[in-house]
């Protein structure tokens, strides 16, 4: 199919905007182009909205942006010369640059300015796991995060362009891509996180009268938001629980095994309190459950797979123990 015309000299723009080569009027101009209408602010938006949508579809494949970018050169009928405009471009530069672009289209701000410094301009851009699923998502550095049922992540559009840092609120297990230089950094309302290069699963939900951060490989350092004290260093296999309320700290050394198996749609209860558990499976299977006070301090055992386990199988299950009764009604699971 042929090209419009317009477009190959909207593609040049492009290209030599990311190249941090194109003045100001030019810059005007794609600019306005891109708000004259929908057709334009679409087409622009596609050639830069590189790594914000295509890094967090669960695909297994990880996105490549110097591939995508020599694609975008290529659909335009440029030919990267060395030493003049049209160089290669780090995926640093390409991320900055698409993040400018992107602001321009959501919010008409205009940018006077080709390298001016943007990263304080830079969105947010929110994922959320809805209950009763797991969201997959790999990020702009490599790094890949598992989302647990109600959890949401916030990150900036500048991810791994000066830092990588990111908000969680619910329960996340990440694998770092290491990275000396960019500290990868998890910040909850209660304990920040700060790692390389790991695998860890951190668990925070608002309800929760707990934080658990669970390690895997690699060495975190933890910052208590709670309560003033050094950082604590957690080394594989080991555990931490802060009260949120008392910002008490502690850090035990055990199997984390079964830490992150609800990455896999898997229920592990080792001896946990009744209420626990059930805003663990009103999570994973998305209902209503009210759990009697009398029942509060009561602790099981069990071990479901939820693609197999219905709620009622998962419910009879705990009833069998002969400790505890439950029924249905208005909606509710009821356990007493």
């Amino acid at each position: 199919m042929e090209i419009k015309e317009e477009y190959v000299d909207i593609d040049n723009l492009i290209v030599s905007y990311l190249s941090g080569s194109l003045d100001e009027a030019d810059l005007t101009r794609l600019q306005r182009w891109a708000l004259e209408s929908e057709e334009h602010r679409a087409y622009v938006r596609k050639q830069l909205e590189i790594g914000f949508s295509s890094g967090v579809t669960g695909s297994k494949e990880a996105f490549n942006a110097d591939a995508a970018f020599a694609s975008f050169l290529q659909r335009s009928g440029l030919r990267q010369e060395t030493g003049h405009r049209h160089r290669i471009l780090s995926r640093k530069i390409l991320y900055r640059a698409a993040g400018v672009i992107l602001l321009v289209l959501m919010t008409g701000i205009g940018y006077y300015q080709g390298k001016r410094t943007v990263k304080d301009h830079f969105a947010d851009i929110v994922l959320e796991a809805p209950l009763g699923t797991q969201t997959k998502l790999s990020l702009p550095d490599g790094s890949v995060v598992w989302l647990n049922s109600g959890s949401k992540l916030t990150y900036s559009q500048g991810f791994g362009v000066d830092n990588r840092r990111l908000q969680l609120e619910g329960e996340g297990y990440f694998e770092v891509a290491r990275n000396e230089e960019a500290p990868f950094e998890v910040q909850t309302r209660e304990l920040n996180l700060r790692v390389l290069g790991t695998k860890f699963n951190l668990k925070n939900y608002a309800d929760d009268k707990e934080v658990v951060v669970s390690l895997m490989e690699g060495r975190v350092a933890l910052q208590n938001e709670v309560k003033a004290m050094p950082e604590v260093h957690l080394v594989p296999e080991e555990q931490v629980l802060l009260n949120k309320k008392t910002g008490e700290m502690r850090k035990l050394k055990t199997s984390v095994t079964h830490a992150n198996c609800w990455k896999d749609n898997k229920l592990f209860f080792d001896e946990e309190l009744l209420e626990d558990i059930a805003k663990k499976l009103m999570r994973s299977y998305a209902v209503q459950i009210n759990v009697a006070d009398s029942l509060h301090d009561r602790r099981f055992y069990g071990d479901f797979v939820i693609g197999k386990s219905s709620i009622r199988e998962v419910l009879d299950a705990i009833a069998a123990t002969g400790r505890v009764n439950y029924t249905y009604k208005e909606g509710k699971y009821i356990l007493y």
